[in-house]
């Protein structure tokens, strides 16, 4: 696959974090690495990034209340969550709104492909069905 996408991944454990680097990057992508919410906030990739990886319990702003800045924000882009503490309050909360859900560990091609048929759906979930004259696609 050559994505050339760019993805923003969010995630403070630094083994975790390297090994969905290689895990993107095998499948065509190219992954911005941040070990905090704050350091994305920081930075000029949140506007570039095609969809984000977060992961829930982060320190300071948890992934969730990053979404919810960036939303805020007014920028809207496809959000996996991606956790090793699954709790049931937070996964609802979590899957509202998000292209996905992943507990760790988890399976890379489940993850990969997850995050491919959300890109190739991209133009329809922005723009929605196109109207041409009296033909309507979508």
């Amino acid at each position: 696959m050559d994505h050339g996408k760019e993805i923003v991944v969010v995630e403070d454990d630094a083994s975790m974090s390297q090994a969905i680097e290689r895990l993107l990057k095998a499948a065509g992508w190219q992954p911005r690495m941040f070990d905090s919410a704050e350091a994305l906030l920081d930075s000029d990739s949140v506007r570039e990034a095609e969809c984000f990886i977060f992961d829930v319990n982060l320190p300071g702003l948890s992934g969730l209340q990053l979404r919810a800045r960036l939303r805020d924000q007014e920028i809207f882009r496809p959000t996996f969550f991606i956790t090793a503490y699954d709790q049931a309050g937070v996964r609802q909360e979590a899957e509202r709104g998000s292209a996905g859900y992943f507990i760790k560990p988890f399976d890379g091609r489940s993850f990969v492909q997850a995050i491919a048929r959300t890109l190739v759906s991209l133009p329809f979930l922005i723009f929605g069905p196109l109207c041409l004259g009296s033909l309507w696609m979508g």
